[in-house]
């Protein structure tokens, strides 16, 4: 593994001569945020050496590298889901290869149904905190040294300090936002209403198909990690309607006007 991701990591380095410390994963229908970053490189991740490749609508499957008001960022417009049947290792290999690349902070987004009944569909959640209810984690096997720690620590698995800075751009910007814990399942299929009231009883504000690998290996790696949630249906038994992807897309590019504006300042302010 070790060697794949400086394998991957060269090849990016000799792509391009970009050098971005701040990375963000772009969740379905939120890719617009690509339109917003200039001088931009993109690269397909069919180019890249041990890549996985996107097979989700709503998801490219594309690196793009270029600036957002002078900051270096690289953004991943697509990811991959446990669902599409690839391993744990090949959902987060893109983590371990943005760790050897330079990346420092990562912001995270997602599309996600929301089990908190005082949100909207178009919400944005700023995630406090995450539920893994995928059945597995991400670091089981064998520990390599050279990327982490045998038990990393997840006791501020989203930045206490990012989300302070997040909060004050919304503020700022009269951004409206919520606050709230994300909960991961496998997916592929929604989730049972009896399923979203024992979610909800955990202590679940939005219930997605993503995220907490990525952020998991993340910490392991020691990049600071700030996620953003768009809450695109309500969940199972709240919902008024059967849930479609098509939909979640759809509420997510109507949301993505104020998620392009506060992830475009919030970068500003790290930078």
């Amino acid at each position: 593994m070790y060697s794949k991701v400086v394998e991957t990591t060269n090849f990016l380095k000799e792509t391009t001569e970009y050098r971005p410390k701040v990375a963000i994963v772009l969740g379905s229908g939120l890719g617009n945020l690509v339109d917003f970053i200039d001088e931009k490189m993109e690269i397909d991740y069919s180019d890249i050496p041990n890549f996985p490749v996107s097979t989700v609508a709503g998801h490219d499957g594309k690196l793009v590298f270029g600036k957002i008001g002078g900051i270096e960022v690289v953004a991943m417009k697509g990811r991959f889901h446990f669902y599409e049947g690839y391993e744990m290792k090949e959902v987060t290999y893109p983590m371990y290869v943005m760790k050897q690349f330079g990346i420092e902070k990562l912001i995270v987004s997602n599309a996600a149904g929301g089990s908190n009944k005082t949100y909207d569909p178009g919400t944005l959640m700023l995630i406090t905190d995450h539920i893994n209810a995928f059945g597995t984690n991400p670091l089981i096997g064998k520990n390599d040294d050279r990327f982490g720690p045998r038990f990393p620590d997840m006791t501020e698995a989203y930045k206490i300090y990012l989300r302070d800075l997040a909060k004050e751009v919304a503020d700022n910007l009269g951004i409206a936002y919520k606050e709230g814990v994300y909960l991961g399942t496998t997916g592929p299929t929604y989730e049972t209403g009896a399923e979203v009231r024992a979610f909800t009883g955990m202590g679940a504000d939005a219930i997605g198909m993503s995220t907490v690998p990525e952020v998991t290996i993340a910490n392991y790696l020691g990049i600071d990690v700030l996620g953003i949630s768009c809450i695109t249906n309500m969940a199972t038994g709240i919902a008024e309607k059967a849930h479609s992807h098509e939909d979640v897309v759809d509420v997510a590019k109507k949301a993505g006007e104020n998620f392009c504006n506060w992830v475009i300042n919030i970068v500003k302010k790290i930078g």
